[in-house]
């Protein structure tokens, strides 16, 4: 009688033989993972774009630091003046606003020194800086402006003269202009305008500095005219006041005082006489050309003049534009 097959354990199915498991699993393919050779070469490539970066930011940053003052340095060839301005940029002056040098009357002697000191300081040799101050309208920055294009006029573009105006309220950024000017090629004046101090005001602290005061001091390629129609720069208001305010009146008042004193030439500025008047006038009409009879000509000087309640060059400017717009006059050089 045949016999039964064996039943298997319960729960559990025919017995499969060991070598089974084996050959299935070498029958079944072979998966190759391709992540971690991947993700090895995403890590390379970004490790070379970041070198890369570096690279070209580092040589960006020398170029910069090389090139700048080069670049500056070259902007000054571009005119003779420039104006200051607070953000750090100097702006281009094409065409100056100024009168000859030979049309200012009745400031010979002013004219005269001021002239010396600038043509020293142009060749190299020491000079001081000026403080142009007194009456209203007599010609202060118009002579600082003449002197200037008149040093200029037989001058190699290379040896030229810049002049740079800073306005009277950003002379808190003094310092900053001059460090911009120090290492520069030329010679340059800085001009201030009409300086004068009043109430609280602490930026004559920064001019000071740059006088006379300072660790660094003033560049040797900078000179500072500046005009006023006050000796000392402060109003008389103003030094009344901190005599009697301060704990030490005298010291107080010393140490604002003593910003004028650091000027090494003052040059004063009176009114003129009538006769300084006429010949601004007489001048200014044979320059541009204007022709009226002499008698005549007085007469409506003086009158305009006396409407004006002063005599003075501005004055005298005032009268001939009048006169040579009434006669159809252009005020071009003849």
């Amino acid at each position: 009688m045949p016999k039964k097959p064996s039943k298997s354990p319960a729960g559990k199915g025919p017995r499969t033989p060991a070598t089974k498991p084996a050959l299935v699993a070498a029958k079944r393919p072979k998966v190759v993972s391709n992540a971690a050779p991947k993700a090895a070469s995403e890590a390379t490539q970004d490790l070379s774009q970041e070198r890369i970066v570096r690279a070209l930011e580092t040589i960006a940053a020398h170029l910069s630091a090389q090139g700048k003052p080069a670049t500056e340095r070259e902007s000054f060839k571009q005119a003779d003046a420039y104006v200051w301005h607070p953000d750090g940029r100097l702006a281009a002056v094409p065409r100056v606003s100024r009168v000859e040098l030979f049309l200012l009357k009745g400031v010979d002697r002013m004219r005269d020194i001021l002239m010396e000191n600038t043509e020293r300081f142009a060749n190299g040799l020491p000079a001081n800086n000026a403080l142009l101050w007194g009456a209203r309208g007599m010609g202060k920055s118009s002579l600082v402006k003449a002197a200037h294009a008149s040093i200029n006029a037989d001058r190699k573009p290379a040896d030229k003269l810049k002049l740079i105006e800073i306005h009277r309220e950003d002379i808190e950024t003094l310092p900053m202009l001059m460090e911009k000017l120090r290492d520069a090629d030329f010679h340059f004046i800085v001009f201030i305008d009409d300086l004068s101090f009043d109430g609280n005001d602490a930026s004559y602290k920064s001019l000071k500095a740059v006088l006379e005061g300072g660790i660094e001091g003033r560049p040797e390629n900078v000179i500072l005219y500046a005009t006023s129609n006050r000796r000392h720069l402060l109003a008389r208001d103003m030094i009344e006041n901190e005599r009697s305010t301060a704990i030490n009146p005298g010291e107080a008042v010393e140490e604002k005082v003593s910003l004028s004193d650091r000027f090494g030439l003052w040059l004063g500025f009176h009114r003129c006489s009538q006769d300084e008047y006429l010949a601004m006038v007489r001048g200014y009409c044979s320059h541009f050309g204007i022709k009226l009879d002499d008698e005549a000509l007085e007469r409506e000087a003086l009158e305009w003049s006396t409407t004006r309640g002063s005599r003075s060059g501005r004055v005298a400017w005032q009268f001939v534009q009048e006169l040579a717009g009434r006669l159809g006059v252009k005020l071009t050089a003849k």
